[in-house]
């Protein structure tokens, strides 16, 4: 432990000193920034980040649920069972229900009500909660009036669901607020954000992310190329943690999920030199543009609270397309686990009375950016001969894969294991192939033969992807075969959908059937 001191966040003072923790090279830092109001944690912190975009949605999705059922209800038990389906009074209330839960969603949206900082202000949100609630009331209560339907409803029942209803969503909002409160103190809400180049403009820029109230930044440090004489160790506050370089690094050991560049858009040759290194990161990559005497449109820029930004690269899947993606591996890796489950146990038994060992092999292979996993896959060689990191490439007629061996070979059987990896998370359905930490072609190691090879990193691998259904699967013993992978990798990150996973997951159990290239 050490004592250093800080910058206070509202007024740009100096705290007094107190405790960090020495996790990084070093630095003594446990906030990182200046923003003690969302708690402490660690450089080696990975805990991902909690998607505003999806929290909000969900709770979209609850509250539209607890108007219903709180309409329902009161009506079940109060208007009772005279207007039960075969009744024509139930369809009308039944309707009013649906419109006025629809309406509720859009009349909160009209009233930021959905904003993560109104949600975890609750006390400060009641006027604006009351009078959107209210309108709801109005509009409903107006509509039946002028389509003449107003006596068929119990005034009872609309005065007990406008107070009930009210209380309930105040009710979800208070404990709502709390567990949003508990996430921004951990810091689990706030995208956590490196600044890559110091001097003036970085610093510049810093005091302008700090400025912006509503901004949701977090800065864990600098990294710039400059040596100290030019760069001094701390910029505005944070501190300078190393080169360029050494990013690549830091972003794998710990959640970064921004990357904003400081240099101005007229240092073209620089800009090009950072972006060729950084672009395999599976993070947002932007460049400040609010020192920047060139102005576009203001619809040309996205923005970090009040700081303008040009948008250069985005995660290829995040926010709901992350929750989809989840969702869709789950449900189909478990189905397809019950519908292949006699397969895989009579692979399992062929691979035991085959040879002596363990049914199932473990290798190490590259991950979601740049993760070590350990992925399963039925036994194929001989127990004494297995290569967990594949420094030798299976050839065609390798003596090391058994005879039951080359047949879960060329049809992939011996991958079906791979869906336990799925359940796990560390692999998906769909994505580019995980390859072995020792995978070569032409003896090179396979980022040594293409360039910018771990950018197919930036999406979590998967059993098949889209490279395999168009041809290139089985042994990579040319550059030219890897690169063609590369590419088709590549090509899927940016145009993921759920539909494009369907589409590949339809056509594999065609392309398996050719097994020319698979040894």
């Amino acid at each position: 432990m050490a004592n250093v001191t800080t910058r206070d966040a509202s007024s740009g003072q100096r705290s007094a000193p107190r405790s960090r923790i020495v996790n990084y090279k070093g630095i003594e830092r446990r906030d990182w920034g200046n923003r003690p109001r969302l708690g402490d944690f660690r450089f080696s912190e990975k805990r991902s980040l909690i998607s505003p975009a999806v929290v909000s949605g969900i709770i979209r999705l609850l509250e539209f649920l607890l108007v219903v059922v709180t309409g329902y209800a009161i009506f079940h038990f109060y208007v009772g069972p005279s207007n039960f389906p075969d009744n024509p009074g139930y369809v009308l209330y039944v309707g009013a229900i649906g419109i006025a839960s629809l309406t509720t969603s859009l009349a909160f949206q009209l009233f930021n009500l959905y904003d993560l900082t109104a949600v975890a202000s609750v006390g400060r949100q009641v006027a604006r909660l009351g009078m959107a609630w209210a309108s709801v009331f109005v509009l409903l209560v107006a509509a039946a009036f002028f389509m003449k339907v107003g006596a068929e409803f119990s005034r009872v029942w609309l005065a007990a669901w406008f107070g009930c209803g009210f209380a309930a969503i105040m009710a979800f909002r208070i404990a709502t607020a709390f567990v949003i409160r508990n996430w921004a103190r951990d810091g689990r809400l706030d995208r956590r954000a490196v600044i890559v180049g110091g001097g003036p403009a970085g610093e510049s820029l810093i005091k302008a992310l700090e400025a912006s109230v509503e901004s949701d930044i977090r800065i864990c440090g600098v990294f710039d190329d400059r040596g100290d004489e030019r760069v001094s160790r701390r910029v505005a506050g944070y501190p300078k943690l190393g080169k360029v370089d050494e990013l690549l690094d830091f972003c794998r050991k710990t959640r970064i999920d921004m990357l904003i560049v400081s240099l101005p858009i007229t240092a073209e040759k620089r800009l090009l030199t950072l972006l060729k290194k950084l672009w395999v990161l599976p993070v947002d990559i932007r460049l400040s543009a609010h020192s920047n005497s060139l102005r576009f449109r203001p619809r040309a820029y996205s923005y970090l609270g009040n700081v303008p930004c040009i948008d250069v690269y985005d995660k290829p899947i995040a926010d709901w397309d992350h929750v989809a993606k989840w969702v869709f591996d789950k449900v189909i890796a478990v189905l397809a686990l019950i519908a292949l489950a006699p397969v895989m146990l009579l692979v399992a038994m062929a691979v035991k009375l085959d040879s002596p060992g363990p049914v199932l092999f473990r290798q190490n292979r590259y991950g979601f950016n740049n993760e070590i996993i350990g992925v399963f896959k039925f036994r194929s060689m001989y127990a004494d001969k297995t290569d967990h990191n594949a420094g030798k490439l299976v050839s065609k007629g390798d003596p090391r894969v058994t005879r039951v061996g080359r047949v879960i070979r060329k049809t992939s059987l011996d991958e079906l294991p791979q869906l336990f990896n799925v359940l796990t998370g560390e692999l998906s359905l769909v994505g580019p192939r995980p390859h072995a930490t020792h995978a070569k072609a032409a003896n090179a190691l396979y980022n040594d033969v293409v360039d910018g090879y771990f950018a197919r990193h930036r999406v979590k691998p998967g059993i098949t992807g889209w490279a395999q259904v168009n041809g290139w699967r089985g042994e990579t013993d040319t550059p030219e075969k890897i690169q063609r992978r590369v590419e088709h990798d590549l090509y899927y990150a940016e145009n993921w959908s759920v539909l494009f996973d369907l589409y590949i997951l339809a056509k594999t159990p065609f392309v398996l059937l050719k097994t020319e290239n698979a040894y």
